[in-house]
C-alpha cells in the first residue's frame, strides 16, 4: 500500500463526523424544541452592591494566582534545547520569518497560530505525542472531526516531515496548505 492509500485509509478510519454535520440525517422526532431564555439590558446589569462585593482586587488576585507562565514558549524552547538546535536551524527549515520567530522567543504575550506551531513541530521532527504536547501548551488541539487535522496527525505518526509532501497531501484533500 503506498503512502497516499495509507493516508486515505487513516482518514476513513479516524474521521469523526460532527453532530452538526450529520444532524440533517436525523428524524425530526429526535430534535427537541428547546425555548431559549431572552435577557433584557436590565438583567445584565450588575448592581453596585455586587460590584463592591466582587471588588477588583479579588479579581486581580485570582488572575495572579491562576495565570500560568507562557507554557508554549517553555515547551518549544525545551524541544529546541533538547535537540541542541540553533533557532536559525528551526525557522529556516520551514521558512518561518526570523522576525516572527524572534517574536515567539521574546514576546511573552505573543500567541502564534496553530499552523505556525505545526510548522515548528515539523522543523523539530517531533513525534505525534510531542506535537500534541506542543499544541496543547498553546491551547490548540487536533480533533478527529477535520481532515486537515487528520492529515497532520498522520504525517507525524508516519514521521513525514517534508513540507512539500505534507502540503501535497493537504492539497489533494482540498485543505489549506501550510505556507
Amino acid at each position: 500500500m503506498n503512502i497516499k492509500e495509507k493516508l486515505k485509509k487513516y482518514i476513513d478510519d479516524n474521521l469523526i463526523i460532527s453532530f452538526e454535520k450529520s444532524m440533517y440525517n436525523l428524524d425530526e422526532s429526535c430534535i427537541c424544541n428547546a425555548k431559549l431564555k431572552t435577557y433584557n439590558k436590565d438583567d445584565l446589569q450588575v448592581s453596585a452592591r455586587e460590584k463592591k462585593a466582587l471588588g477588583s482586587t479579588s479579581l486581580d488576585n485570582y488572575i495572579k494566582q491562576n495565570k500560568e507562565d507562557n507554557k508554549f514558549q517553555k515547551t518549544l524552547f525545551n524541544f529546541i534545547d533538547r535537540q541542541n538546535l540553533k533557532d536559525s536551524d528551526v525557522y529556516n527549515k520551514v521558512n518561518i520569518d526570523r522576525r516572527l520567530f524572534s517574536k515567539i522567543r521574546n514576546d511573552y504575550n505573543y500567541h502564534p497560530s496553530k499552523e505556525t506551531i505545526i510548522l515548528l513541530a515539523i522543523a523539530l521532527e517531533l513525534n505525534e505525542d510531542e506535537l500534541l504536547d506542543l499544541l496543547n501548551s498553546a491551547e490548540y488541539s487536533l480533533p478527529n472531526n477535520d481532515i486537515f487535522n487528520l492529515i497532520i496527525r498522520f504525517c507525524f505518526k508516519e514521521r513525514i516531515y517534508n513540507l512539500n509532501t505534507i502540503n501535497e497531501f493537504l492539497y489533494d484533500y482540498n485543505c489549506k496548505t501550510l505556507i
